[in-house]
């Protein structure tokens, strides 16, 4: 049973007409006294709570009851409901526990995914103590051999740990937030969520947001129509009509100016939105993947990224591990980018002395997988050996992380006494030498991307410009 919980007529009538038509069973009720007396009596399966009984807009009734509701039946997932002019007050009520919220005038398509997604997610929690069949087809096989992985390498409790959290969520429409150093995977994670959901068939549409200045994110994100300004010589298709009934990836998010968080928090809300120069309203039906290596709790701290934004992106959270915290998987890994690159260059496959893998076993990576792969790859070209030694791989790393850089699970400190900080100051310092400054080159170098290039150079007040 779903519960409506509002003070207008018109709403309880309106939800409830479309809530049967989908199929749920529904009690609507008017004020706070009315719905703890249901919750009483009865355990709904999910609330549809409006924020305001009164005459009162400031929300504090919402938010009561809302607490209040929590007392009684704390597992029940609780859909907010507000105006867009009033979104603060869902922000105060995901801080007090509730699962997500919506504005008036809401999308019915949209509020019936949302509807389906909180059921589902909360199926799936209630699954870990239970046989019912009512359990989404046992995970939806989750737990059987069906959850593709493909090109995600390793073996290690922190990857299986990530995995495990990727099988439950995947089949669902829940908005998730991968987060983790620059070159642990992200993507590969998101590709993982989309091959394994009900949209697998469908498109999957990578953006860049880092990569995207705040003049062109309409233009990129939504479309626009020809002769909509100065260079628009024709019609173009935005990235999110590009992932109608798919999944749109939206890398580096921590990255996005807050202008165009506004503009990205509005189709995510309602999931329409208007192209440039044209004012009809296109709808789409988008599972939404984000990713960053930035810390979004400071950022809101610090009023650059919007908590409402926050909220809305981060119904599941998945952390990636550095690879310096699984270890364990270093062998598989390297012994993967040596097959892939032979492969590639159509050249023999190549084999590792014991030495060269504890070698690579010990190294800091500041720049995760992606800097082990250019390492592997890298030696692999240039020594044109079939077994790789210590030795072979020691001149492609730099002197200040080479062989002598001991990394053990408790402290991260290089033999010489170095923080992990300063062997890579030390090494970014080095190659911006060997590049003279050339970013790009120094990028590729340290296996890292731009955008992370970027703020280690700021993190470490390293001047490139000189």
């Amino acid at each position: 049973m779903i519960l409506i919980i509002d003070d207008d007529i018109s709403i309880r009538a309106s939800l409830s007409f479309m809530l049967k038509r989908a199929g749920y069973e529904v009690v609507a009720v008017a004020s706070p006294k009315e719905a703890i007396s249901t919750i009483r009596d009865t355990a709904p399966q999910l609330i549809l709570m409006d924020m305001n009984f009164s005459l009162s807009t400031s929300g504090d009734e919402g938010i009561t009851l809302l607490k209040q509701v929590k007392l009684f039946r704390e597992d029940v997932p609780i859909i907010l409901m507000t105006a867009w002019g009033s979104i603060d007050l869902a922000v105060k009520g995901m801080r007090a526990g509730a699962f997500d919220f919506i504005t008036k005038p809401w999308n019915n398509a949209s509020l019936l995914q949302r509807i389906e997604t909180a059921l589902e997610l909360n199926s799936i929690d209630g699954s870990k103590d239970t046989n019912s069949s009512h359990n989404i087809d046992t995970i939806r096989q989750n737990k059987n051999n069906d959850f593709d992985r493909s090109f995600i390498i390793g073996n290690s409790d922190g990857l299986n740990q990530v995995l495990d959290v990727v099988k439950r969520v995947a089949k669902t429409n829940a908005s998730v937030l991968i987060t983790g150093e620059s070159g642990t995977g992200k993507e590969l994670i998101a590709e993982a969520l989309h091959r394994n959901s009900m949209r697998m068939d469908k498109n999957f549409v990578k953006v860049n947001l880092g990569g995207i200045s705040q003049s062109l994110f309409e233009s990129e994100m939504f479309g626009h129509k020809k002769g909509a300004f100065t260079d628009a010589s024709a019609d173009r298709i935005g990235r999110f009509e590009l992932a109608d009934k798919g999944t749109i990836f939206l890398d580096e998010i921590g990255d996005l100016d807050i202008g165009s968080q506004v503009k990205l928090l509005r189709v995510l809300q309602d999931q329409t939105f208007e192209p440039l120069g044209d004012s009809h309203a296109h709808k789409v039906d988008v599972r939404v993947v984000s990713a960053t290596n930035a810390d979004l709790t400071k950022r809101i701290a610090e009023h650059s990224f919007r908590e409402d934004l926050f909220y809305r992106i981060n119904l599941i959270t998945v952390h990636l591990p550095a690879l310096r915290d699984r270890r364990e998987d270093i062998p598989l890994l390297a012994k993967h980018f040596a097959y892939k690159q032979c492969e590639v260059n159509n050249i023999p496959q190549v084999e590792f002395s014991q030495d060269a893998m504890t070698l690579l076993s010990r190294l800091p990576y500041s720049g995760n997988i992606r800097e082990l792969k250019n390492i592997v790859e890298r030696t692999i070209i240039i020594c044109a050996k079939k077994i790789l030694t210590a030795g072979d791989f020691e001149p492609q790393i730099n002197s200040c992380s080479a062989a002598n850089a001991t990394v053990n699970s408790n402290t991260a400190v290089h033999s010489d006494g170095l923080t992990l900080d300063d062997i890579e100051r030390r090494t970014i310092v080095a190659s911006l030498k060997k590049h003279k400054n050339n970013l790009s080159h120094v990028a590729f170098d340290l296996g890292l991307s731009r955008a992370a290039l970027y703020r280690r150079l700021e993190k470490y007040d390293i001047d490139y410009k000189k």
